[in-house]
């Protein structure tokens, strides 16, 4: 599946909410995103723009799915299946 080109920082912030991440803190144009989900903490920073780049968002994804302990292409399809 193809990332979205058009995803803003704010909302992959509401998409990931899902999965336990909340907004933590806010530092200048970044937010920081905390889940405990997993039972230990888990901290990521987006960038809050309006549209992410494909790469920055890539590697957040990335990350996440680590976390989890799933497949990216599994994060993918339950976080932008219409």
């Amino acid at each position: 599946m193809k990332l979205p080109r058009d995803l803003s920082g704010t909302e992959l912030a509401a998409l990931l909410h899902r999965y336990g991440y909340d907004v933590t803190r806010q530092t200048g144009s970044h937010l920081r995103l905390t889940s405990k989900i997993k039972g230990k903490e888990h901290h990521i920073s987006i960038p809050r723009q309006s549209t992410l780049k494909v790469g920055t968002l890539g590697s957040i994804l990335a990350d996440v799915a680590s976390y989890l302990e799933t497949d990216r292409s599994t994060l993918l399809e339950e976080l932008f299946r219409h």
